[in-house]
């Protein structure tokens, strides 16, 4: 009794650490790539697509707000890969006021909605075609801190008085 409902505990707290989020957790049936969609943007209106990715710019209108997202690859949990490459930049268009504070550049957001068309504009003096992506749910992530830079030394309690060799650890000449 005492082990079943050990295991049972342990089940229910590993579910709930790698599950996708509830506003992104509807996965289309078939994803298309932001590269094939910026190809012919019209022969996509319509359909069903979660990207996500890091957020560059935000422009509240009077009735929408529009998310400049740099695309990137989706985890198996929804969350953009950072360390990953780009296809491309795409808009998110939400019916609704988001605050520029919260949804700060360099953020990661997944977004799942209908792809709405195009939109021509200049990236600097690129000219270049955004998807528009007409947002149904979406997610923001927690920005990642970076870790801090590992210590030039460790502390006198991890290292080993008994160990034979003397620092840093060699291996026996045989074994080159």
């Amino acid at each position: 009794m005492n082990k079943t409902l050990t295991i049972l505990a342990l089940l229910v707290l590993l579910g709930g650490c790698a599950s996708t989020p509830e506003p992104i957790s509807k996965k289309p049936h078939e994803n298309p790539s932001l590269t094939v969609v910026r190809m012919d943007p019209d022969a996509f209106v319509g359909r069903d697509v979660r990207w996500g990715g890091v957020i560059v710019k935000v422009e509240n209108m009077a009735e929408q707000t529009w998310v400049e997202i740099v695309r990137l690859n989706l985890s198996n949990i929804g969350r953009p890969l950072t360390g990953g490459s780009s296809d491309g930049r795409f808009i998110a268009s939400f019916d609704r006021f988001l605050d520029p504070v919260v949804y700060e550049i360099g953020r990661p957001l997944t977004v799942v909605g209908r792809i709405d068309g195009s939109e021509r504009r200049a990236i600097g003096e690129f000219d270049y075609l955004f998807p528009v992506v007409a947002v149904e749910g979406s997610y923001l992530w927690q920005a990642v801190e970076p870790l801090p830079p590992p210590p030039y030394s460790y502390p006198w309690w991890y290292y080993d008085p008994w160990y034979p060799h003397p620092w840093p650890y060699h291996r026996h000449p045989r074994y080159y």
